[in-house]
C-alpha cells in the first residue's frame, strides 16, 4: 500500500514539473504530464532505496542553519579569494571520514558538502565511508583544520538528524 502511494505522489509531482515547465495549466498540460509521468515510471523505474532511521525534528533546524551559515560564510571566503591580489590559492584533494550508517544519509552529507563554495566531492568510497574532496585555499593547516572541522560538523548533524540511535 505503501509503495502505491509513493507511486502516486511520484506520478503527481512529475505532473506538476511538466505543467510547471510549459508555464500554463491546461487540460492538455495536464494530461500530456500525466503521460509522460507514466512513461518515466514504468520504462524508467527508481531502484528501491533501503530506508533506515527517523528524522528528528529537532535537530534538523540545526542543520540547515549550519548548512546556511557555511553557505554563506564560505560565499564570502570564494569572493575573497577572487578579488585578493596575489597567487591563486592552493588546492588539493583531502580524504575525510564519513561514519554514517545508511548510504541514502551518505548521499545527502555529500550533497550538502557539495554545496559548500570551495569544495566538491570526486569519489566516495562506501566500504571504508571515506569522501574524497577537491578543497580549494589549503594553503595553510588552520585551513585544513577548517574543512576537516566542517566535514565532521556536517557528518554529526547528519546523524543527529536523521539516524536512529539506539
Amino acid at each position: 500500500m505503501k509503495r502505491i502511494g509513493l507511486r502516486a505522489m511520484m506520478l503527481c509531482w512529475l505532473t506538476v514539473v511538466w505543467v510547471l515547465l510549459w508555464g500554463r495549466v491546461s487540460g492538455a498540460n495536464v494530461l500530456g504530464g500525466l503521460a509522460v509521468a507514466l512513461l518515466i515510471t514504468v520504462l524508467l523505474p527508481l531502484p528501491l532505496v533501503p530506508v533506515q532511521g527517523r528524522l528528528n525534528v529537532l535537530a534538523l533546524p540545526r542543520l540547515i542553519t549550519k548548512v546556511a551559515y557555511y553557505l554563506v560564510l564560505s560565499s564570502i571566503q570564494m569572493a575573497w579569494l577572487a578579488v585578493r591580489p596575489g597567487p591563486p590559492p592552493l588546492a588539493a584533494v583531502l580524504r575525510a571520514p564519513l561514519n554514517l550508517k545508511s548510504d541514502l544519509i551518505l548521499a545527502l552529507a555529500v550533497n550538502v558538502i557539495n554545496l559548500i563554495p570551495g569544495s566538491i566531492v570526486i569519489e566516495i568510497d562506501a566500504e571504508r565511508r571515506m569522501i574524497y574532496v577537491h578543497v580549494l585555499d589549503v594553503g595553510s593547516d588552520r585551513a585544513v583544520q577548517r574543512f576537516h572541522h566542517q566535514i565532521a560538523e556536517v557528518e554529526r548533524l547528519m546523524s543527529a538528524t536523521f539516524e536512529a540511535h539506539a
